[in-house]
């Protein structure tokens, strides 16, 4: 579960407000789909969410700890990609995932079992030897979110998690998205593909300018118009400007 209060982040050179009043509770056994224009405020929203940026006001509760007077028992509950994959470029790809476990104190036994788990997954298995300074972009991805899920925790945070998958990667993280949320936890990501966030979300939340201008499930946000599609919606909305 995720709980945003009164969340705002203003940057002090120029004192626009990046995010402004947010709001937002995402339950158990949902995936939540955030969208919204570039620079409206999704990957800070994020940041904050996952303490890596420290919100000018408002709180943020992951599964009941806040971000920051609890910052390591909410990070421990988080499974965090970010929008650009970068990662220790000068370790092979298992070195990486085991520094990550030891990180998250990962049993040697179930580290392994995971990590065999998800190689094959996202078929990296052949690759998880090899420099990741050698790896593609869309490999480069794939160990990020490996290394993300390797602990298995209850709320995964995602930003932009499918750009530079393959179809077949992109297919199984979907997969595995629909059944973490069908075992009572929790998925929040962004993307632009408006197509994958029809099929896929729960409820969708859409943000312009720093505010959230709508969100509800996708027959909430139609309001009887049952005909339009999330990209005709998002289009209206971000236009308009309109503040839910």
């Amino acid at each position: 579960m995720i709980e945003i209060t009164g969340v705002s982040k203003v940057y002090n050179r120029s004192g626009i407000k990046a995010v402004d009043g947010l709001n937002l509770t995402v339950q158990s056994g949902e995936i939540f789909g955030f969208i919204g224009p570039n620079g409206a405020g999704k990957t800070t929203t994020i940041k904050m969410m996952v303490g890596l940026l420290e919100p000018t006001a408002g709180s943020i509760k992951i599964d009941g700890y806040d971000i920051r007077s609890n910052a390591i028992e909410a990070k421990r509950r988080i499974a965090y990609v970010p929008d650009n994959p970068d990662v220790y470029e000068k370790l092979r790809g298992i070195e990486y995932l085991n520094f990550i476990a030891d990180v998250y104190d990962v049993p040697i036994e179930h580290r392994q079992q995971r990590i065999s788990y998800l190689l094959d997954t996202f078929e990296m298995s052949d690759a998880v030897g090899d420099l990741i300074q050698s790896y593609s972009h869309g490999m480069r991805q794939k160990i990020v979110l490996i290394g993300a899920l390797l602990h298995d925790p209850s709320v995964w945070i995602l930003d932009e998690p499918m750009v530079g998958l393959d179809p077949h990667s992109s297919f199984q993280l979907k997969e595995m998205m629909r059944r973490h949320c069908d075992e009572g936890h929790t998925v929040f990501f962004s993307t632009h593909v408006l197509e994958v966030a029809e099929r896929l979300c729960d409820r969708i939340g859409i943000i312009n300018k720093g505010r959230l201008v709508a969100c509800g499930t996708l027959d909430e946000l139609r309001h009887g118009q049952m005909d339009e599609s999330l990209e005709q919606l998002f289009l209206q909305l971000t236009e308009e400007g309109a503040v839910q």
